[in-house]
């Protein structure tokens, strides 16, 4: 009869602790809807307010417009509303070759910022560098440009000049460099054997082809390869594909990277596979601040993976994925809105992610240059922007000139006035010393 009356007992509490569980979830559901509801009647409020009473008639469409477009470049860097005209754009298909100044930018601390200039193209042969922030293009001021503005506005038709105004951390005022549109077509992968047994790979851009030339170009050169420089400097990433298979080319197990995010769909873990794997040559990896996105999958992987030694500076920090969705999947014209939207991030072996901490090198080592740059230039997103309206007051006054030619690594001579890459080439030295090979 006792045991009768605990159990009874038992029971009444766990009915009486599962209907207050109930009630507090059926409360909190309405406390969310009618949180949900009243923030949209503020918004509704807002929208008909501007509609009312702005100062010029504005239509109800241009409102919705702006207001997507300021949602959206407020989530974070890369998500973006696309109108019509927009995603039309970015639809077109140019085949690789295109007319602009071979330039790609993201956004750093709310500024336009130079990721790096596409080698031998006009931007790259002016002397545009990394970490450049573009402060106007022809006449317009950049601050508060979203990044697909900017493109728009730098794209054209080649042989047509753009005026671009650079902000160089080591220098202390801005500066305008005119330049001229040109085709832009893009060479992924270069290769030189140097010093007689080590093979310099140099990667521009992770584009379809990449994994296929470097594959080709290592099978080429292996019978007297004795090293392996991959540069990765410079290099704004592309396609997430070929940046797996090229760290599928140097480990045979074990993770690549993984992406994860809200929705359990988007959520992907990569690996390398046994099939072909070059694990036996020893491999420098050399990155900078122009290094970002596929770029630092690569490096940072290898790194994780103890397969290379990456030299050099901190990468560039831009590990998210985006998603370009059109708003009515029904309509099946070009002619369509849409969002590029932030859905999940990258996660190396280690967990780590790339974004906003870039990858660290083993062994730092900065660009040489006559006039070192100043650490301490980074500041808030802040400060920064009352920085560059002050420098825009005074572009007026000064003077136009072009920048220092950046190096293009391709020729001997340059190659041996490229400290990170002589640094790199003796540590590559002393690797191969390491695993048993003659100096």
């Amino acid at each position: 009869m006792k045991v009768r009356v605990i159990a009874a007992a038992s029971f009444l509490v766990m009915f009486s602790f599962c209907s207050f569980v109930y009630s507090e979830l059926e409360a909190k559901g309405r406390n969310d809807e009618a949180s949900r509801q009243d923030a949209f009647e503020k918004f509704t409020k807002v929208v008909h307010t501007i509609e009312k009473y702005y100062v010029d008639e504005i239509e109800i469409n241009e409102i919705i417009n702006k207001a997507l477009d300021g949602l959206l470049s407020n989530l974070d860097a890369h998500s973006s509303y696309l109108d019509k005209k927009q995603f039309g754009e970015m639809q077109i298909k140019t085949s690789g070759n295109f007319g602009g100044l071979g330039i790609h930018v993201g956004m750093r601390d709310g500024a336009l910022t130079v990721i790096a200039p596409i080698e031998g193209t006009p931007a790259d042969k002016a002397g545009i560098e990394s970490g450049d922030i573009i402060l106007k293009i022809d006449d317009k001021s950049t601050i508060g440009m979203n990044i697909d503005e900017a493109v728009d506005l730098m794209r054209g038709e080649p042989g047509s000049p753009i005026r671009i105004t650079i902000v160089r951390k080591n220098m202390e005022k801005p500066f305008e460099v005119t330049l001229v549109r040109a085709v832009i077509n893009i060479q992924s992968v270069y290769a030189k054997t140097y010093q007689g047994d080590i093979l310099y790979l140099r990667i521009t851009n992770f584009d379809a082809n990449v994994a296929t030339m470097l594959q080709k170009e290592i099978s080429s050169r292996k019978a007297v390869t004795k090293g392996i420089v991959l540069d990765l400097r410079n290099n704004p990433g592309g396609l997430l594909d070929p940046a797996i298979q090229t760290v599928d080319l140097f480990i045979e197990e074990g993770i690549i990277v993984s992406q994860r995010g809200r929705v359990e769909k988007e959520n992907k873990v990569f690996k390398a596979s046994k099939r072909g794997s070059i694990t036996d040559i020893p491999l420098v990896v050399l990155v900078n601040g122009g290094s970002a996105s596929a770029s630092e999958i690569v490096s940072g992987s290898l790194q994780d993976h103890h397969r290379a030694v990456i030299v050099g500076e901190r990468t560039f920090g831009k590990g998210s994925v985006q998603l370009v969705m059109p708003l009515d999947e029904l309509d099946k014209k070009k002619e369509r809105d849409a969002i590029r939207l932030t859905i999940a991030r990258y996660y190396l072996p280690s967990g780590r992610t790339i974004q906003a901490t870039g990858v660290e090198p083993d062994v730092e080592i900065k660009r040489a240059s006559l006039k070192e740059a100043d650490d301490d230039f980074t500041i808030k997103e802040a400060q920064l922007k009352d920085h560059l309206e002050a420098q825009l007051s005074e572009i007026n006054n000064q003077p136009k000139r072009t920048a220092k030619p950046d190096d293009s690594h391709l020729t001997d001579e340059q190659l041996n006035e490229d400290y990170q890459l002589k640094s790199a080439l003796g540590i590559l030295r002393g690797l191969i010393v390491l695993q048993g090979g003659k100096r």
